[in-house]
């Protein structure tokens, strides 16, 4: 079983925001697989040797170095933690304070000091969550499946669902053909389905109203095109095909994933197409210079940086000029990681991706709001 930590919104601000002389961003492979989690206890003692070194070459004082090193040793030694893994671990830590976050993303080893903290990893987390709520809906039943990235699905109560388009307008069946009634055959099925799925809607605002998980729907015609007609959530565009009463949840679970993917692909795909159509009007750059620049005054729409890649330098809290360094040390910091804080801060979109999916190949690509 994973344990994961999705940060939100509000933690990313605060980590953005975070400024001390003494700020150390380890990444570090995991497994849920407790027996082999020695390896990344290894591992962190390696790269908090490297950050402390670090700082103790910028001429921290002892007393700071110390107290960050006790954070870091505490968190290794305590085997409760370790038992309860994901794929990968961020740690953000200062003489002051340490936040872990638990990941289903896989990323590689890595350690930044500086005066705040390296986020672009952790950016990954919340751009493709691969997770999802699965409404499968049939005449016969209704469930609310959540899956999450390698985790078992699981089925969420719902207390007020009804058992079925039956129990929902309190009839034995929705199929009664008697001419008594005002209403009869399909057309009168069609008006019991419609209350169902009212049904079906009011409970489940409650339980999933707040949450920005996608929705996916699994039901065959006609409930699919009610569901969505008088459903007041927006679904995905794709729907999981079949009859949900023959799927299991392990097979909706991976039929959703499914369309998380397609919607990850989508989501690449027009900002491409955009990036190209921008590009021909001045407002799209993959420089490095020029997208600094463009974030510090707030120019940035939407933003893909590359995850893996660092770029180590400074960039001018006022006019946006960028200073690169070769080496890496405790007064530089990740100029992308910068340029997405900025962006993050003037309300960009910005999505944490593999190189491969940035057009043109760099370490990143910005839609602007207007040409710079």
């Amino acid at each position: 079983m994973l344990y994961v930590d999705i940060p939100t919104h509000k933690d990313l601000d605060a980590l953005r925001a975070a400024r001390n002389e003494a700020s150390v961003s380890i990444y570090l492979e995991t497994t849920p697989i407790t027996q082999d989690i020695e390896k990344s206890r290894i591992a962190l003692g390696n790269l908090g040797k490297q950050a402390l070194a670090q700082l103790s070459d910028a001429g921290l004082d002892k007393r700071r170095l110390a107290a960050l090193g006790e954070h870091l040793d505490d968190l290794g030694e305590d085997e409760d933690f370790w038992r309860h893994q994901a794929h990968s671990l961020a740690i953000f830590a200062t003489p002051e304070s340490i936040r872990t976050f638990r990941l289903a993303n896989r990323l590689t080893d890595l350690v930044e000091v500086s005066d705040r903290f390296h986020l672009k990893p952790l950016l990954r987390a919340v751009t493709f969550r691969n997770a999802a709520h699965v409404l499968a809906v049939s005449e016969n039943s209704v469930r609310l499946i959540e899956i999450a990235a390698d985790l078992p699905a699981t089925v969420v109560n719902v207390p007020d669902f009804p058992d079925g388009a039956a129990d929902a307008v309190n009839k034995s069946t929705i199929n009664d053909r008697s001419h008594a009634r005002r209403i009869h055959g399909s057309e009168g099925e069609k008006v019991q389905l419609t209350k169902y799925v009212r049904r079906i809607d009011a409970a489940l605002r409650p339980v999933i109203g707040a949450q920005d998980l996608p929705l996916i729907l699994a039901a065959t015609e006609p409930v699919a095109s009610l569901v969505r007609s008088v459903s007041g959530f927006d679904f995905e565009p794709d729907i999981i095909a079949g009859s949900p009463d023959r799927l299991s949840e392990t097979e909706l679970a991976d039929a959703a994933r499914a369309v998380l993917d397609a919607r990850y692909a989508r989501k690449l795909e027009d900002f491409a197409e955009l990036f190209e159509t921008r590009a021909g009007q001045n407002r799209a750059t993959g420089d490095l210079s020029d997208a600094a620049r463009a974030a510090t005054f707030g120019a940035v729409d939407t933003l893909l940086v590359d995850i893996d890649h660092t770029v180590h330098g400074q960039v001018d809290e006022e006019t946006g000029a960028v200073t690169f360094s070769d080496t890496p040390d405790a007064f530089d910091y990740g100029i992308v990681d910068e340029i997405a804080g900025r962006a993050l801060a003037s309300g960009a979109s910005v999505l944490a991706v593999r190189r491969d999916d940035i057009p043109r190949g760099g370490d990143l690509a910005a839609i602007l709001r207007y040409p710079v």
